[in-house]
């Protein structure tokens, strides 16, 4: 009699949750592929331009956080829409870099971008399985990540426009480094955790996880390789 008394309806509602579930994943991470490739787009066809780049780098940088900050959350639940802002986002991110890129490039360093690349790839993919697999409950890391995010911001800009120590930029992108891959497993869980509106939502958050760890990666290995 065990047999009838199943509750059916119940285990077809966590089939399909979980089926939901797993499709809210996969779709972040074809975003987030596609994020990559739109950024690396934006990298390839601007790389003749790294010197006027570098003279309006604040200009996009106005722009990347205009998208950020205003056009993906008036584009949220816009299907096509929300989609053109994630890629216009990203194509600008892959164009930021690039001074640096041609910076290592011109020196004769360009393989430290496939090996940041690599670094990047693999420290994401354990981070996030880790986060996956974890039975611990990071939920509530934002508050004090987002703190460390404002705090590493305002002492890049110190550093930037005041201090100019070398040595204080070896920290700070060393701590980027650090908290973005703590953002990860931040990140990570809580799109397992469908705490996500949308794909695309989540998407932006894993990419900004790790375009930041690649950046930063990729600053380190050219500081270290460097013979100055």
């Amino acid at each position: 009699m065990a047999l009838y008394d199943r509750d059916y309806t119940s285990t077809n509602v966590e089939y399909i949750q979980e089926s939901a579930s797993v499709g809210f994943i996969k779709q972040t991470y074809q975003l987030l592929a596609a994020s990559m490739i739109a950024a690396a787009a934006g990298a390839y066809v601007t790389m003749p331009y790294a010197m006027e780049i570098m003279s309006y780098k604040w200009f996009i940088f106005g722009a990347e956080m205009l998208i950020l900050f205003l056009g993906l959350p008036m584009t949220k639940g816009k299907s096509g829409l929300n989609l053109a802002m994630l890629f216009i986002f990203t194509f600008l991110t892959g164009v930021s870099i690039v001074p640096l890129l041609a910076m290592l490039i011109g020196v004769g360093k360009g393989m430290l971008i496939g090996n940041a690349f690599l670094m990047t790839s693999v420290l994401f993919g354990a981070l996030s399985m880790f986060a996956i697999n974890s039975k611990s409950d990071f939920s509530n890391w934002g508050k004090p990540l987002f703190i460390t995010m404002i705090v590493v911001l305002i002492a890049s800009l110190v550093n930037y426009f005041f201090i100019e120590s070398s040595i204080m930029s070896i920290v700070i992108t060393a701590g980027i480094l650090i908290l973005f891959s703590l953002f990860t497993i931040y990140d990570t869980q809580n799109i397992a955790n469908g705490l996500y509106d949308s794909p695309v939502d989540a998407a932006v958050s894993l990419y900004l996880d790790f375009f930041n760890m690649f950046v930063s990666l990729l600053q380190l290995l050219g500081i270290v390789s460097s013979d100055d």
